[in-house]
Protein backbone atom coordinates (compact mmCIF):
# COMPACT_ATOMS: atom_id res chain seq x y z
CA UNK A 1 0.00 0.00 0.00
CA UNK A 2 1.20 3.50 -0.86
CA UNK A 3 -0.40 6.81 0.03
CA UNK A 4 0.56 10.34 -1.06
CA UNK A 5 -1.15 13.60 -0.16
CA UNK A 6 -0.92 16.25 -2.90
CA UNK A 7 -1.30 19.98 -2.37
CA UNK A 8 -3.20 21.27 -5.38
CA UNK A 9 -1.87 24.82 -5.31
CA UNK A 10 1.72 24.07 -4.31
CA UNK A 11 2.17 20.63 -5.89
CA UNK A 12 3.85 19.45 -2.69
CA UNK A 13 3.71 15.78 -1.77
CA UNK A 14 3.30 14.26 1.67
CA UNK A 15 3.99 10.55 1.82
CA UNK A 16 2.17 8.54 4.48
CA UNK A 17 4.24 5.86 6.22
CA UNK A 18 2.62 2.54 5.30
CA UNK A 19 5.18 0.23 6.89
CA UNK A 20 3.11 -0.61 9.94
CA UNK A 21 2.13 -4.13 10.93
CA UNK A 22 -1.36 -3.77 9.44
CA UNK A 23 0.09 -2.72 6.09
CA UNK A 24 -0.40 0.94 6.82
CA UNK A 25 -4.19 0.83 6.73
CA UNK A 26 -4.57 2.58 10.08
CA UNK A 27 -2.21 5.40 9.10
CA UNK A 28 -3.90 5.86 5.74
CA UNK A 29 -7.39 5.86 7.25
CA UNK A 30 -6.32 8.39 9.85
CA UNK A 31 -4.81 10.68 7.23
CA UNK A 32 -7.86 10.37 5.00
CA UNK A 33 -9.98 11.85 7.77
CA UNK A 34 -7.73 14.92 7.83
CA UNK A 35 -7.64 15.67 4.10
CA UNK A 36 -8.54 19.33 3.88
CA UNK A 37 -9.46 21.91 1.28
CA UNK A 38 -6.89 22.33 -1.46
CA UNK A 39 -5.41 18.86 -1.16
CA UNK A 40 -6.23 15.30 -2.21
CA UNK A 41 -4.83 11.85 -1.48
CA UNK A 42 -3.73 9.09 -3.79
CA UNK A 43 -3.89 5.58 -2.32
CA UNK A 44 -2.39 2.73 -4.34
CA UNK A 45 -2.86 -1.00 -3.66
CA UNK A 46 -0.94 -3.87 -5.25
CA UNK A 47 -2.89 -7.15 -5.50
CA UNK A 48 -4.81 -6.27 -2.32
CA UNK A 49 -6.57 -8.58 0.06
CA UNK A 50 -10.36 -8.17 0.28
CA UNK A 51 -9.91 -6.78 3.79
CA UNK A 52 -7.83 -3.86 2.47
CA UNK A 53 -10.52 -2.88 -0.01
CA UNK A 54 -13.38 -3.19 2.45
CA UNK A 55 -11.64 -1.08 5.09
CA UNK A 56 -11.00 1.68 2.58
CA UNK A 57 -14.44 1.44 0.97
CA UNK A 58 -16.24 3.06 3.89
CA UNK A 59 -14.13 6.23 4.32
CA UNK A 60 -13.87 6.72 0.55
CA UNK A 61 -17.55 6.08 -0.10
CA UNK A 62 -17.02 3.28 -2.60
CA UNK A 63 -20.03 1.38 -3.86
CA UNK A 64 -20.07 -2.37 -3.02
CA UNK A 65 -20.21 -3.26 -6.72
CA UNK A 66 -17.11 -1.14 -7.35
CA UNK A 67 -15.29 -2.90 -4.53
CA UNK A 68 -16.29 -6.26 -5.99
CA UNK A 69 -14.97 -5.27 -9.43
CA UNK A 70 -11.66 -4.12 -7.93
CA UNK A 71 -11.18 -7.40 -6.08
CA UNK A 72 -12.04 -9.82 -8.88
CA UNK A 73 -9.72 -8.39 -11.58
CA UNK A 74 -11.65 -9.86 -14.50
CA UNK A 75 -13.17 -6.69 -15.95
CA UNK A 76 -13.26 -5.32 -19.44
CA UNK A 77 -12.08 -1.71 -19.82
CA UNK A 78 -15.03 0.43 -18.80
CA UNK A 79 -16.20 3.40 -16.75
CA UNK A 80 -18.90 3.48 -14.09
CA UNK A 81 -20.11 6.33 -11.94
CA UNK A 82 -21.40 5.77 -8.42
CA UNK A 83 -22.58 9.14 -7.13
CA UNK A 84 -19.55 11.42 -7.04
CA UNK A 85 -17.11 8.50 -7.43
CA UNK A 86 -15.91 7.52 -10.89
CA UNK A 87 -14.62 3.97 -11.40
CA UNK A 88 -12.45 3.20 -14.44
CA UNK A 89 -11.22 -0.30 -15.30
CA UNK A 90 -8.09 -0.61 -17.45
CA UNK A 91 -6.10 -3.48 -18.89
CA UNK A 92 -2.37 -3.21 -18.29
CA UNK A 93 -0.23 -4.82 -20.95
CA UNK A 94 3.42 -5.67 -21.43
CA UNK A 95 5.47 -7.69 -23.89
CA UNK A 96 7.67 -10.61 -22.79
CA UNK A 97 10.60 -10.85 -25.20
CA UNK A 98 11.80 -14.30 -24.09
CA UNK A 99 8.50 -16.03 -24.82
CA UNK A 100 7.28 -13.47 -27.38
CA UNK A 101 3.96 -13.19 -25.60
CA UNK A 102 1.68 -10.33 -24.64
CA UNK A 103 0.80 -10.48 -20.95
CA UNK A 104 -2.07 -8.53 -19.43
CA UNK A 105 -3.08 -7.37 -15.99
CA UNK A 106 -5.71 -5.02 -14.67
CA UNK A 107 -5.95 -1.70 -12.91
CA UNK A 108 -8.95 0.00 -11.31
CA UNK A 109 -8.92 3.76 -10.82
CA UNK A 110 -11.43 5.38 -8.45
CA UNK A 111 -11.62 9.17 -8.36
CA UNK A 112 -13.63 11.22 -5.92
CA UNK A 113 -13.69 14.87 -4.90
CA UNK A 114 -10.63 14.52 -2.64
CA UNK A 115 -9.09 11.15 -3.37
CA UNK A 116 -7.80 8.73 -5.97
CA UNK A 117 -7.62 4.99 -5.31
CA UNK A 118 -5.74 2.76 -7.75
CA UNK A 119 -5.82 -1.02 -7.47
CA UNK A 120 -3.32 -3.05 -9.49
CA UNK A 121 -3.44 -6.73 -10.46
CA UNK A 122 -0.56 -8.22 -12.46
CA UNK A 123 3.11 -7.43 -12.91
CA UNK A 124 2.88 -4.12 -14.77
CA UNK A 125 2.69 -1.11 -12.44
CA UNK A 126 1.68 2.06 -14.30
CA UNK A 127 1.15 3.86 -10.99
CA UNK A 128 4.90 4.25 -10.40
CA UNK A 129 5.47 5.84 -13.81
CA UNK A 130 2.35 8.00 -13.42
CA UNK A 131 3.61 9.27 -10.05
CA UNK A 132 6.97 10.09 -11.60
CA UNK A 133 5.31 12.11 -14.35
CA UNK A 134 3.21 14.05 -11.85
CA UNK A 135 6.34 14.76 -9.85
CA UNK A 136 8.03 16.20 -12.94
CA UNK A 137 5.05 18.46 -13.72
CA UNK A 138 3.55 19.76 -10.45
CA UNK A 139 1.25 22.13 -12.36
CA UNK A 140 -0.86 19.15 -13.38
CA UNK A 141 -1.68 18.53 -9.73
CA UNK A 142 -3.70 21.77 -9.64
CA UNK A 143 -6.47 20.00 -11.54
CA UNK A 144 -6.98 17.61 -8.63
CA UNK A 145 -7.65 13.86 -8.77
CA UNK A 146 -8.34 13.99 -12.50
CA UNK A 147 -4.62 14.68 -13.01
CA UNK A 148 -3.82 11.25 -11.55
CA UNK A 149 -6.42 9.61 -13.78
CA UNK A 150 -4.84 11.26 -16.82
CA UNK A 151 -1.32 10.25 -15.77
CA UNK A 152 -2.38 6.61 -15.33
CA UNK A 153 -4.24 6.55 -18.66
CA UNK A 154 -1.33 8.17 -20.46
CA UNK A 155 1.13 5.66 -18.99
CA UNK A 156 -1.06 2.68 -19.89
CA UNK A 157 -1.62 3.87 -23.47
CA UNK A 158 2.12 4.50 -23.91
CA UNK A 159 2.76 0.90 -22.83
CA UNK A 160 0.29 -0.23 -25.50
CA UNK A 161 2.26 1.69 -28.13
CA UNK A 162 5.56 0.10 -27.08
CA UNK A 163 4.06 -3.39 -27.10
CA UNK A 164 2.58 -2.81 -30.56
CA UNK A 165 6.03 -1.90 -31.91
CA UNK A 166 7.50 -5.11 -30.50
CA UNK A 167 4.68 -7.23 -31.91
CA UNK A 168 5.17 -5.55 -35.30
CA UNK A 169 8.87 -6.52 -35.18
CA UNK A 170 7.94 -10.15 -34.49
CA UNK A 171 5.40 -10.13 -37.31
CA UNK A 172 7.94 -8.72 -39.78
CA UNK A 173 10.42 -11.48 -38.87
CA UNK A 174 7.67 -14.07 -39.24
CA UNK A 175 6.69 -12.74 -42.67
CA UNK A 176 10.30 -13.09 -43.85
CA UNK A 177 10.29 -16.70 -42.76
CA UNK A 178 6.96 -17.34 -44.52
CA UNK A 179 8.42 -16.21 -47.87
CA UNK A 180 11.90 -17.62 -47.41
CA UNK A 181 13.09 -20.45 -49.73
CA UNK A 182 13.35 -22.86 -46.81
CA UNK A 183 10.49 -25.17 -46.04
CA UNK A 184 9.32 -24.55 -42.47
CA UNK A 185 5.92 -25.18 -40.91
CA UNK A 186 5.04 -21.87 -39.25
CA UNK A 187 1.32 -22.47 -38.76
CA UNK A 188 1.56 -22.84 -35.00
CA UNK A 189 3.76 -19.76 -34.59
CA UNK A 190 1.46 -17.60 -36.72
CA UNK A 191 -1.58 -18.76 -34.80
CA UNK A 192 0.18 -18.17 -31.49
CA UNK A 193 1.05 -14.59 -32.45
CA UNK A 194 -2.49 -14.02 -33.68
CA UNK A 195 -3.80 -15.13 -30.30
CA UNK A 196 -1.54 -12.58 -28.61
CA UNK A 197 -2.82 -9.86 -30.96
CA UNK A 198 -6.42 -10.77 -30.11
CA UNK A 199 -5.58 -10.43 -26.43
CA UNK A 200 -4.06 -7.05 -27.31
CA UNK A 201 -7.29 -6.01 -29.05
CA UNK A 202 -9.36 -6.99 -26.02
CA UNK A 203 -7.35 -4.49 -23.98
CA UNK A 204 -7.27 -1.63 -26.49
CA UNK A 205 -10.62 -1.52 -28.27
CA UNK A 206 -13.02 -1.26 -25.29
CA UNK A 207 -10.90 1.54 -23.83
CA UNK A 208 -11.40 3.75 -26.90
CA UNK A 209 -14.97 4.92 -26.11
CA UNK A 210 -14.01 5.53 -22.48
CA UNK A 211 -11.14 7.87 -23.36
CA UNK A 212 -13.22 9.58 -26.05
CA UNK A 213 -15.83 10.42 -23.41
CA UNK A 214 -13.13 11.88 -21.18
CA UNK A 215 -11.91 14.06 -24.06
CA UNK A 216 -15.38 15.38 -24.91
CA UNK A 217 -16.85 18.74 -23.84
CA UNK A 218 -19.40 17.03 -21.59
CA UNK A 219 -16.89 15.03 -19.59
CA UNK A 220 -17.12 17.31 -16.56
CA UNK A 221 -13.36 17.74 -16.31
CA UNK A 222 -11.68 21.14 -15.99
CA UNK A 223 -11.29 22.83 -19.37
CA UNK A 224 -7.50 22.80 -19.16
CA UNK A 225 -7.50 18.97 -18.89
CA UNK A 226 -9.42 18.30 -22.12
CA UNK A 227 -6.42 18.74 -24.48
CA UNK A 228 -4.48 16.20 -22.43
CA UNK A 229 -7.25 13.64 -22.68
CA UNK A 230 -7.60 14.33 -26.40
CA UNK A 231 -3.89 13.60 -26.74
CA UNK A 232 -4.35 10.27 -24.95
CA UNK A 233 -7.35 9.48 -27.17
CA UNK A 234 -5.29 10.19 -30.27
CA UNK A 235 -2.47 7.89 -29.14
CA UNK A 236 -4.96 5.17 -28.28
CA UNK A 237 -6.66 5.50 -31.68
CA UNK A 238 -3.34 5.10 -33.47
CA UNK A 239 -2.51 2.03 -31.40
CA UNK A 240 -5.95 0.57 -32.07
CA UNK A 241 -5.42 1.08 -35.81
CA UNK A 242 -2.01 -0.58 -35.55
CA UNK A 243 -3.43 -3.58 -33.70
CA UNK A 244 -6.17 -3.99 -36.33
CA UNK A 245 -3.50 -3.84 -39.01
CA UNK A 246 -1.44 -6.50 -37.23
CA UNK A 247 -4.48 -8.77 -37.03
CA UNK A 248 -5.18 -8.40 -40.76
CA UNK A 249 -1.54 -8.97 -41.67
CA UNK A 250 -1.48 -12.13 -39.58
CA UNK A 251 -4.54 -13.40 -41.46
CA UNK A 252 -2.76 -12.68 -44.74
CA UNK A 253 0.46 -14.32 -43.50
CA UNK A 254 -1.46 -17.44 -42.46
CA UNK A 255 -3.23 -17.62 -45.85
CA UNK A 256 0.07 -17.14 -47.68
CA UNK A 257 1.77 -19.81 -45.58
CA UNK A 258 -1.03 -22.32 -46.18
CA UNK A 259 -0.86 -21.56 -49.91
CA UNK A 260 2.89 -22.21 -49.87
CA UNK A 261 2.35 -25.48 -48.01
CA UNK A 262 -0.10 -26.49 -50.73
CA UNK A 263 2.46 -25.56 -53.39
CA UNK A 264 5.11 -27.65 -51.63
CA UNK A 265 2.74 -30.61 -51.57
CA UNK A 266 1.98 -30.19 -55.28
CA UNK A 267 5.70 -30.06 -56.07
CA UNK A 268 6.26 -33.22 -54.08
CA UNK A 269 3.43 -35.00 -55.88
CA UNK A 270 4.80 -33.95 -59.29
CA UNK A 271 8.26 -35.25 -58.40
CA UNK A 272 6.82 -38.52 -57.15
CA UNK A 273 4.68 -38.86 -60.29
CA UNK A 274 7.65 -38.07 -62.55
CA UNK A 275 9.88 -40.69 -60.93
CA UNK A 276 7.03 -43.19 -60.99
CA UNK A 277 6.65 -42.61 -64.76
CA UNK A 278 10.41 -42.94 -65.30
CA UNK A 279 10.51 -46.25 -63.43
CA UNK A 280 7.32 -47.53 -65.08
CA UNK A 281 8.90 -47.88 -68.55
CA UNK A 282 11.76 -50.25 -67.51
CA UNK A 283 9.31 -52.14 -65.34
CA UNK A 284 6.98 -52.59 -68.33
CA UNK A 285 9.74 -53.87 -70.64
CA UNK A 286 11.21 -56.15 -67.96
CA UNK A 287 7.75 -57.44 -67.13
CA UNK A 288 6.97 -58.33 -70.74
CA UNK A 289 10.26 -60.15 -71.28
CA UNK A 290 9.94 -61.87 -67.94
CA UNK A 291 6.80 -63.79 -68.94
CA UNK A 292 8.99 -66.67 -70.29
CA UNK A 293 6.82 -67.69 -73.24
CA UNK A 294 8.47 -70.11 -75.64
CA UNK A 295 7.83 -68.03 -78.77
CA UNK A 296 8.79 -64.40 -78.14
CA UNK A 297 10.68 -62.07 -80.52
CA UNK A 298 14.41 -61.74 -79.98
CA UNK A 299 14.58 -64.39 -77.23
CA UNK A 300 17.13 -66.35 -79.22
CA UNK A 301 18.82 -63.29 -80.72
CA UNK A 302 22.39 -62.58 -79.52
CA UNK A 303 21.79 -58.86 -79.09
CA UNK A 304 18.27 -59.13 -77.63
CA UNK A 305 19.29 -58.54 -74.02
CA UNK A 306 21.52 -55.49 -74.72
CA UNK A 307 18.76 -54.05 -76.92
CA UNK A 308 16.17 -54.42 -74.14
CA UNK A 309 18.50 -52.71 -71.66
CA UNK A 310 19.19 -49.92 -74.13
CA UNK A 311 15.47 -49.37 -74.76
CA UNK A 312 14.78 -49.18 -71.03
CA UNK A 313 17.68 -46.78 -70.39
CA UNK A 314 16.83 -44.61 -73.38
CA UNK A 315 13.15 -44.34 -72.43
CA UNK A 316 14.02 -43.47 -68.82
CA UNK A 317 16.56 -40.85 -69.97
CA UNK A 318 14.09 -39.29 -72.39
CA UNK A 319 11.38 -39.07 -69.72
CA UNK A 320 13.83 -37.61 -67.18
CA UNK A 321 14.93 -34.87 -69.61
CA UNK A 322 11.30 -34.10 -70.49
CA UNK A 323 10.17 -33.82 -66.88
CA UNK A 324 13.21 -31.76 -65.93
CA UNK A 325 12.63 -29.33 -68.81
CA UNK A 326 9.02 -28.89 -67.68
CA UNK A 327 10.03 -28.22 -64.06
CA UNK A 328 8.74 -31.45 -62.58
CA UNK A 329 12.17 -32.50 -61.36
Amino acid sequence: MRCVIYGESSGEQERVDCRQVDGGRAAVLDRLKRVGEGEFCWVHLDDPDPSDLHELAGPLGLHPLAVEDAGEAHQRPKRERYGDVLAVALKTLWYVEDSREVETGEMMVFTGPRFVLTVRHGQADPASEAARRLGEDPTMVRSGPVAVLHAVLDTVVDSYTKAAVQVRTDLTALERRVFSPEREDLTEQIYSLKREVLEFRDAVQPLGPVVQDFAGPHSGWPEEMLPYFRDVADHLHRTDTEVRSLDELLNSALDAHLARVGTWQNDDMRRISAWAAILATPTLVAGIYGMNFAHMPELSWTYGYPLAIAVMAGAATLLHRTFRRNGWL
